[in-house]
């Protein structure tokens, strides 16, 4: 008998701290120097963009299903004057490899351009380099380099890429 496949279903949230305990697990599980939950509580203090996207293999809520609740990726931003930075991006490990990066960033990139921002900024480590061609793939370009920039055990740091996306 040949199981059949059905489409992951998936929806935006706001992130709210009741969700900070199962953001904080997906994040412990993607980086070997994750965000803490105090990193993201101050950001929704803060009022940074937040969004988590969330979903399962069901009908969902308005058909009678249990709601989304599976934690596919979550993002963070901050709004400036006229640009966004990009301070987090995550698929969880288990749904990396599916198109859900460009699913968050296209979400981002709406609301950026509803916001009034013109550009889109970004650092990401210079060793992700899997990160790189996602955010390359989408259009962002490389404009610099912050040197020492994120922790890299034992006492050592790694340099940043800095990276731009004209919206």
């Amino acid at each position: 008998m040949n199981a059949v496949f059905k489409p992951l279903e998936a929806q935006f949230e706001a992130m709210t701290p009741a969700w900070l305990e199962a953001v904080v697990r997906v994040e412990q599980s993607a980086y070997e120097h994750p965000w803490t939950q105090g990193n993201f509580a101050d950001s929704l203090k803060a009022g940074y963009q937040a969004q988590l996207l969330t979903g399962g293999n069901h009908a969902g809520p308005t058909a009678g299903g249990p709601p989304y609740n599976e934690l596919l990726g979550y993002f963070v931003a901050m709004k400036g004057v006229d640009e966004v930075h990009l301070l987090n991006i995550t698929v969880a490990p288990a749904h990396q490899r599916q198109g859900w990066a460009q699913v968050m960033l296209d979400a981002l990139a709406l609301w950026s351009r509803g916001q009034g921002a013109q550009w889109l900024w970004l650092e990401v480590r210079m060793s992700n380099v899997r990160a790189q061609a996602v955010y390359e793939r989408y259009g962002f370009r490389h404009v610099g380099t912050r040197r020492n920039y994120y922790p890299a055990g034992a006492a050592r740091r790694e340099d940043a890429i800095v990276m731009s996306l004209a919206l």
